[in-house]
């Protein structure tokens, strides 16, 4: 097997200070056009540090190779359950719906990487095995779930294998305005465009016991 090429490492303390010093200065530069009591108020809603995030995030994510999002995965539902959560139009074959490996994992990091070009379904196998990740139908589908937005700007999915080894997927985009999945069966002529994203989890690792 080739190199792992998992994702980059984080952002560091002193990138981190850099983006609160741009914030501090934006907001003194512009403390006139709020005031103090709405500023008071904006302080004080639900998780307001994290809104600030998710708009630095998707400013971030324009220049990714790869993405990370740690979701918690409802593993005790059913697999049209975890479809049906994401609230979209659904254009699905019943019968790989209901084969969509359910994995493991209360709380785990979904690492999307982009593909650019496009691509055969084989050749996709060998993208997540280079990148140490396996394919988990639920993580994706509960990123897609908690952030629908995300696949406006990032058509994502993942692919599989069924119990006869045919590659099956699932795929979140929107299209025409509306959000959309498809879970389906590939066909012999399908492969994947160069606009998605693909996700997956890392491969667990087993530690040998020592003797």
């Amino acid at each position: 097997m080739g190199k792992t090429m998992i994702a980059s490492r984080e952002m560091t303390d002193g990138q981190i200070e850099n983006v609160c010093d741009k914030l501090r200065a934006a907001l003194r530069k512009h403390r006139a056009e709020i005031s103090s009591e709405a500023a008071q108020a904006a302080i004080g809603v639900e998780n307001i540090g994290m809104i600030m995030f998710t708009s630095f995030r998707q400013q971030a994510e324009k220049f990714s190779e790869m993405i990370v999002r740690r979701v918690k995965v409802d593993r005790s539902r059913t697999p049209q359950q975890a479809l049906d959560a994401t609230d979209r139009r659904q254009y699905t074959d019943s019968e790989v719906v209901a084969q969509m490996p359910r994995c493991e994992g209360e709380e785990v990091d979904v690492y999307f990487f982009s593909l650019k070009e496009h691509r055969d379904v084989k050749d996709i196998d060998e993208m997540f095995e280079e990148r140490g990740l396996k394919p988990d139908p639920y993580a994706v589908a509960a990123v897609n779930e908690i952030d629908p937005a995300f696949s406006d700007s990032h058509p994502n999915g993942t692919q599989w294998k069924d119990n006869q080894g045919r590659h099956c997927f699932v795929t979140f985009f929107r299209w025409l305005d509306e959000r959309r999945l498809h879970c389906r069966r590939f066909r012999l002529e399908h492969d994947w465009d160069d606009c998605w994203w693909l996700g997956g989890v890392r491969q667990r690792v087993v530690v040998p016991k020592l003797a």
